[in-house]
């Protein structure tokens, strides 16, 4: 379950924050916690999952790009603005089963990363839904775009999109 990169690769990813900014990129986490989830009304959720070398529960809080149903079940759509090798990235590879806060509610989940293809479908749903954030979020990246749709399609090829789907993955080889 990899991600493909797009052919033309991101100008740059950036670093993780660390410092004081590290603790303000993690208070949502702690806002979750105290029970505040729904004051993100949506947009944030806090997602639950396994540390792939220490196997302890880990928590990050993601942006939704896009919430809704697949195959009948209710799914969230999360990016990794920092790239493939974000851990919370590599941990939901390694172990697709997780949990998702929204607002107050739990959800078991099943992780399922989207091509290159799909992610750039999602951004260019994004984009107009979410001028401001698909402006920042370019930026962030090291891309110019001119707000088109195939600046934000070239944008989303390159962005890892995780597919957070509720209930049991279905089982698709033989069980070990």
């Amino acid at each position: 379950m990899t991600h493909e990169p797009a052919a033309t690769p991101a100008p740059r990813r950036p670093e993780p924050p660390t410092g004081w900014r590290g603790a303000a990129f993690r208070l949502p986490v702690h806002m979750f916690r105290m029970g505040l989830g729904p004051l993100f009304g949506g947009r944030l959720l806090l997602l639950v999952h396994t540390g792939r070398v220490s196997g302890l529960p880990r928590r990050t809080a993601v942006e939704v790009v896009e919430a809704g149903t697949h195959e009948g079940r209710a799914c969230w759509t999360v990016a990794s603005g920092f790239g493939p090798g974000a851990d919370w990235f590599r941990n939901l590879q390694r172990t697709p089963h997780a949990t998702v806060q929204v607002g107050r509610r739990f959800h078991a989940v099943t992780a399922q990363v989207l091509t290159a293809e799909e992610g750039g479908e999602l951004m260019t749903r994004y984009a107009p839904r979410h001028p401001r954030a698909a402006r920042r979020l370019c930026a962030g990246l090291g891309f110019t775009v001119d707000g088109g749709a195939e600046d934000h399609r070239r944008v989303g090829e390159s962005i890892p999109f995780v597919r957070l789907t509720e209930g049991a993955a279905r089982a698709s080889g033989p069980r070990r």
